[in-house]
């Protein structure tokens, strides 16, 4: 989007803000629907923006803040874990030690932190080679997933899939694509996938800081290690 129509396009939507809540809410539209209705949306400035409408937070100022905040924290609890769960996490880590990269290191640690809560980090964040990018496949079964394109050590593309709908592409790296679905989901009033409801929860509660008074027991505990 050009930079001379971002504020019409802002104050455009800004304008149909509640009508668009109404549509959301009452008619529950296809994802595919939604995206052909406001495509406006469907861009990081569309997220961020809704984002901040609908619960007065900026979205991926505040998420990289506190991630970075608490990474110290989290990476010694990490190498604490012992058993399988330990190994895999010692893998990713292990990667982050290799580059020099601030984006490699947000993703080890959103990755490892899935599997510290015992979730699958794979479940998510899906990898595939360029021959393999336009497989109806891969995109159609996804309800929620995170794609990276890549055929050398530099991805060609991510991207963020929501009901087999590619909503986004070309996000600049595992961690904004991760920032951007968590938006997508407060924009379009979905819920956690229950497979990385802990994980969802963590972000939500803890470094988002919305709802942060009810929190799973998993949730709690591990907020009383950060804080220890």
């Amino acid at each position: 989007m050009s930079i001379h129509r971002l504020p019409m396009y802002k104050a455009k939507m800004e304008k149909t803000f509640s009508h668009r809540r109404l549509k959301i809410v009452e008619e529950r539209p296809m994802i595919g629907v939604f995206k052909d209705r406001w495509p406006a949306l469907f861009q990081e400035s569309g997220v961020n923006e809704e984002f901040l409408w609908i619960t007065t937070k900026p979205l991926q100022t505040k998420f990289l803040a506190q991630l970075d905040h608490f990474s110290e924290k989290l990476f010694q609890m990490f190498e604490s874990k012992g058993g399988v769960k330990g190994q895999k996490i010692k893998r990713i880590l292990a990667i982050k030690d290799e580059r020099d990269d601030i984006n490699i290191r947000r993703e080890c640690v959103l990755k490892s932190l899935i599997i510290y809560l015992n979730e699958d980090p794979d479940s998510l964040f899906k990898e595939f080679l360029p021959s393999a990018a336009e497989d109806a496949e891969n995109i159609v079964d996804t309800v929620m997933g995170i794609h990276t394109v890549r055929q050398f050590e530099e991805p060609d593309d991510i991207g963020v899939v929501i009901e087999g709908v590619k909503v986004l592409n070309n996000v600049g790296s595992a961690t904004m694509a991760f920032i951007m679905l968590f938006g997508l989901i407060y924009a379009l009033d979905l819920s956690f996938p229950d497979n990385l409801k802990y994980t969802f929860e963590f972000v939500q509660k803890i470094l988002m800081n919305l709802d942060g008074h009810r929190l799973n027991t998993k949730i709690q505990q591990l907020k009383i290690k950060l804080f220890m």
